[in-house]
């Protein structure tokens, strides 16, 4: 299962949280020292002994704690110097990460070293342009990827073996790192750059703030080099300022109402159908709907909310970051859907494996060959487990739809800039459901409780309703061919989440454009404007409302539950 708390192991269909490790030994600081960065990977896992969870943002001690004696010691020292301020946010940041597990900052922080020293050595190659440099980056992204697979995949790459195979083989339970994925693409990113002469900036201090900061480190966004190192440059960025401050923990009060309020609440409904589905149970058109669609909004509004946490804490200190999600059910295509939709990623997935794959240069056989290779390793990305690969095919797949669907549509001679209220509708619903039948494989345990979760959808296995409801229909439910069902109250309460989130989700706008006058993030031209009445002003209704939603946060701090992309 992709989402359970308890320690994720590689080959789990799980992601970047776990347990614990035995402690490694640091590596060389040499760039040519792969080996021994790859010897990292054969830390061996101790799964006794007990770590904390991972220092959540809707937590006592990261806010009351750790945030305000981060914040007060940044600016307290930038006032005497930057370069202390950036070190002190970085160890701050480390110190974030080691809560979890102070064992793995070894493993962090030689993933950092390496990555650093072989950046320094590409961007002079680059500069000198001397004939080694590919070389040299196909071993460092090698380091990194041999890494992230060892952690990542290994197990699952020996159960499918012994699956094909038949054999018996054993591999020791490999509990993952924290955010293992966030931190190895965005150096790969960094390796890629540095290569083709485009890293310009080469301070340590700032390279460690970049890769360990800790607002993104846990589950993302995928940052970029370009975007985050000017900004710990610049000298605004270690000024006290209050509106900084207000419009950050805006933006950070309203992402906590959206995880706590409701992507919590919603959980429970889809976390029991799910488990109803691994356990063979019999599963009917409505309750298949409702658990499916109780997942579809609690993904939703768990990772909006910790995006928009991110970028609320990061802007305290006046650092912003990169837009990661921007309203995508409200998607009218799925081109748009993942234009929206974990945004860096899908930018990194494009810069740095579609288009050097050959992107759309090559003809349209090879420009579709692209996509599909893109989105199956985006999909593996996201989990070691085949449910993982299926999700990444099926958007493939629908990607490669989308693009054949356009080409006919060019040829009928019909513009693609116009279109009318109508199809604009048909393409948001169509979309969508596109969206929701991947994410049955997404979230299920396995292939076939997905196969059999897609079959009640269809409505192959009949409709039930809950002995209450059915009693009120009286003969018509029989005619209807309605069997009767336990779970009344549960089936009645999810469904009454799922009518009241969709509308949210449709028609409403993102704290983002809420926000959008004040810029708290990059890439706010991409927000669509939204009537004055939403945007946010330092006024007495504002106040109240604020002070409602940051009110509700707050009292469920005694029972912090893992936001999903921990989990990745």
């Amino acid at each position: 299962m992709p989402f359970r708390r308890t320690p994720a192991i590689a080959g789990s269909a799980g992601g970047d949280s776990g347990g614990r490790g035995d402690t490694p030994l640091l590596p060389s600081r040499s760039p040519d020292n792969a080996a021994t960065l790859a010897a990292f990977a054969l830390v061996a896992t101790d799964t006794s002994s007990a770590s904390h969870p991972a220092m959540l943002f809707n937590s006592v001690e990261f806010l009351f704690l750790f945030l305000p004696v981060l914040l007060v010691g940044f600016f307290a020292l930038a006032r005497l110097h930057r370069r202390a301020a950036a070190l002190w946010l970085a160890l701050g940041s480390l110190f974030f990460y080691g809560w979890w597990d102070s064992r793995y900052l070894a493993l962090l922080l030689a993933s950092i070293v390496f990555n650093y020293a072989v950046g320094v050595q590409l961007a002079r190659a680059a500069e000198r342009r001397l004939s080694w440099k590919g070389a040299l980056l196909a071993a460092g992204v090698a380091g990194d990827l041999a890494l992230l697979a060892y952690y990542k995949y290994a197990n699952f790459f020996v159960d499918t073996v012994n699956a094909l195979s038949g054999a018996n083989y054993v591999l020791a339970q490999i509990v993952l790192p924290l955010g293992i994925s966030f931190f190895t693409f965005t150096q790969i990113a960094f390796l890629v750059d540095a290569a083709r002469g485009k890293a310009r900036e080469f301070n340590f201090i700032h390279y460690l703030l970049f890769v360990t900061y800790f607002p993104h480190l846990i589950a993302g966004p995928v940052l970029h080099h370009g975007e985050m190192m000017p900004q710990f440059s610049e000298p605004k960025t270690y000024r006290l300022n209050s509106t900084h401050i207000t419009v950050g923990l805006v933006v950070f009060a309203l992402g906590l109402f959206k995880k706590v309020m409701l992507a919590d609440n919603v959980a429970p409904y889809a976390g029991s159908f799910f488990a109803a589905a691994q356990q063979g149970e019999p599963l009917m058109l409505l309750q298949a709907w409702a658990g499916v669609l109780a997942y579809t909004l609690q993904l939703y509004f768990d990772f909006s909310g910790y995006s928009d946490m991110a970028i609320g804490l990061s802007y305290m200190i006046g650092v912003r970051l990169p837009l990661n999600f921007n309203s995508p059910y409200q998607a009218l295509n799925i081109a748009d859907f993942w234009r929206r939709w974990h945004m860096t990623l899908s930018r990194f997935l494009r810069d740095y494996l579609y288009i050097p794959l050959g992107g759309n240069r090559h003809g349209t056989t090879r420009r579709y060959a692209n996509l599909m290779t893109t989105m199956l390793l985006g999909g593996l990305w996201h989990g070691a487990g085949w449910t993982f690969v299926i999700w990444g095919g099926l958007h493939g797949l629908y990607l490669v739809i989308h693009q054949a669907w356009q080409r006919v549509r060019v040829g009928l001679g019909q513009d693609l800039t116009r279109s009318t209220r109508l199809g604009r509708a048909a393409g948001i619903a169509t979309t969508f459901l596109a969206v929701v039948v991947a994410w049955v494989f997404f979230r299920a345990a396995d292939v076939h409780s997905a196969l059999e979760i897609l079959r009640a959808m269809a409505g192959l296995n009949g409709i039930s309703l809950p002995d209450a409801i059915l009693s009120r229909l009286g003969n018509a439910g029989a005619r209807l061919g309605i069997a009767a069902a336990g779970g009344g109250r549960e089936f009645v309460l999810n469904w009454l989440w799922v009518l009241a989130l969709l509308p949210v989700v449709f028609f409403m706008p993102n704290v983002q454009q809420i926000m959008a006058r004040f810029h708290p993030s990059l890439d706010h031209d991409v927000l669509a404007p939204v009537a004055p009445r939403w945007q946010w002003t330092p006024s007495a209704r504002w106040a109240v409302a604020l002070a409602f939603v940051l009110a509700c946060g707050l009292m469920s701090l005694t029972k912090p539950s893992e936001f999903l992309y921990f989990q990745f």
